[in-house]
């Protein structure tokens, strides 16, 4: 159980407080299927037909250790820690050569998953929850956070339709079950159970996977211009 950092009179990380940098910062998070990255295309399309200097990021792509991560998955050798700590490098390098600049310089900054993937799928592989957030301590707090809520068995359906589930994806190293599409099931609830969790202790906004991809991004398009009119932003 995580610890009451009120009570304890100490600040959980900045992912608590504003950023207060010029640009804005929104990310999206979910499993595989819940149609975040789709939403975010349509939102960095959007937002360049109406001349905004955007910035696109997505996990595990920093050049320092992306190759890294890759090949250590592709050999089966990554503890769960081991799993969480190449993340948080490859986070932390991506905060500091693309996210922090582009936001000092007032871009927009569309991240597709945000360091509340490593607190989710992490903490649904073992790792301490109060560790894995330490670790990121240093993540700036989005200005918006949405999270696609979907039910794995839907998830599973429309990513696997012409695939079987991959390896990590799947949650195989857990040894859940032999069976890969029982696996993801078992291990993709998991995930699920820690977004939810984070909707209320991060104030994630949820939104319903299942609606259509129109409602979702207007629904979005509603709250970013909300956030960019109060820092003097029209659209």
């Amino acid at each position: 159980m995580l610890l009451d950092w009120k009570k304890k009179g100490r600040k959980l990380s900045k992912l608590n407080e504003n950023h207060n940098l010029k640009g804005t910062l929104v990310c999206v998070e979910g499993i595989d299927g819940s149609g975040k990255s789709t939403q975010l295309a349509l939102l960095r399309d959007w937002l360049k037909n109406n001349n905004q200097d955007v910035i696109f990021t997505e996990w595990n792509s920093s050049e320092l250790i992306s190759q890294t991560t890759k090949l250590a998955k592709k050999k089966n050798l990554l503890s769960p820690r081991t799993f969480s700590l190449l993340h948080a490098v490859d986070f932390a390098d991506r905060l500091k050569q693309v996210i922090a600049p582009a936001l000092k310089a007032g871009f927009i900054v569309l991240a597709d998953r945000y360091a509340y993937t490593a607190f989710a799928r992490d903490v649904a592989r073992g790792v301490d929850p109060n560790w894995v957030r330490n670790v990121y301590d240093f993540a700036l707090k989005p200005d918006l956070a949405v999270y696609f809520d979907i039910d794995p068995k839907v998830s599973m359906e429309r990513i696997c339709f012409n695939r079987t589930p991959k390896f990590y994806e799947a949650g195989m190293d857990l040894k859940l079950s032999n069976d890969p599409y029982e696996s993801y099931m078992i291990f993709q609830g998991r995930v699920i159970k820690e977004y939810q969790k984070m909707v209320d202790e991060f104030g994630l906004v949820q939104l319903d996977a299942t609606d259509s991809i129109h409602s979702k991004q207007v629904k979005i398009r509603e709250m970013l211009c909300d956030i960019l009119r109060a820092k003097g932003i029209e659209i």
